[in-house]
């Protein structure tokens, strides 16, 4: 699956196959669990995707949802997509991997990876905790003026 046409996160997870669901399901666990209030949990680009509601920022640059995680099962591998890794996590992300013995498979935001195993969930929970929505609208307005 690249891009799933569900419309709710229920009909998502039924979809894929059980070994697929597994993985997506822990991995959506410790998001929900360290995901900071203010942010909803959504279906959006075809994935799972958590979000600031438009009722509580309506000024982004396409008028949708400004993104702050997504979740994949891609076809050969997974995705975890942290748009707050384009400001000051990327590096903490990648010692964060090194210090779990982890290697970081990452370019822009996603993170790629093929089992479970391959992502240290404690540094994961933490990464998803780190930045509060008036921090991430900081930072999304931060990057629009350059």
């Amino acid at each position: 699956m690249v891009s799933s046409k569900a419309l709710t996160v229920e009909d998502y997870l039924q979809e894929l196959p059980e070994e697929r669901r597994k993985v997506v399901a822990k991995v959506r666990e410790v998001i929900l669990k360290n995901l900071p209030e203010g942010y909803q949990e959504t279906m959006g680009w075809g994935m799972l995707t958590y979000e600031l509601p438009l009722e509580s920022y309506p000024d982004t640059y396409n008028g949708k949802p400004l993104c702050y995680a997504g979740l994949a099962a891609q076809k050969n591998a997974f995705s975890l997509y942290l748009m707050n890794s384009y400001h000051d996590q990327e590096v903490w992300l990648q010692e964060q991997f090194e210090k779990a013995g982890k290697k970081l498979d990452m370019g822009k935001s996603c993170i790629r990876f093929r089992k479970l195993e391959d992502l240290p969930l404690d540094v994961i929970g933490k990464a998803i905790a780190r930045t509060p929505p008036k921090a991430f609208i900081r930072q999304y307005e931060a990057s629009r003026k350059k």
